[in-house]
């Protein structure tokens, strides 16, 4: 058994590849776009994943796999699908720069090690620290939790 993928529905697929792949630093490793269906799947990998996709047969990672039907619905339920987790090489300049594009950071890195965010269609997605924690630092240590994740 191998994984493969993870799917979320996205209302906004625009809207959605600005955030997984501008601000969170995804690559877009794969597009079908099914106009019989009228839905799009757009596959998404870590950076370094991406490479080894891009360069070898199959899917040697697992990957985000963004499905948008092309009629308008609204989708429910991030909370209970749990959440996405990525790991990064810095958790507070990825918290800054997803902050400075204006989403909010609910569970600040207050230990240099994890924090969680939600996606444009609400699904939770945790950041997690590569290797040891940094060390605390300003001004997440004093921010507080916001909503949920």
């Amino acid at each position: 058994m191998k994984y493969l993928h993870t799917m979320v529905r996205v209302e906004n697929l625009d809207v959605s590849l600005k955030f997984y792949c501008d601000l969170l630093g995804l690559k877009q490793v794969d597009r079908r776009d099914y106009e019989k269906g009228k839905f799009s799947l757009v596959f998404l990998g870590a950076p370094e994943d991406a490479e080894s996709i891009e360069t070898s047969e199959g899917r040697p990672a697992p990957l985000l796999e963004l499905t948008h039907n092309w009629e308008p619905e609204k989708y429910s339920g991030g909370r209970n699908f749990g959440h996405l987790a990525f790991e990064v090489d810095n958790i507070y300049e990825i918290c800054e720069k997803i902050q400075n594009a204006g989403v909010v950071i609910n569970r600040p890195p207050k230990n240099g090690s994890m924090a969680f965010i939600k996606s444009p269609d609400g699904i939770s997605i945790e950041l997690l620290q590569k290797g040891e924690s940094l060390p605390p630092q300003e001004p997440w240590i004093s921010m507080g939790n916001t909503g949920e994740w």
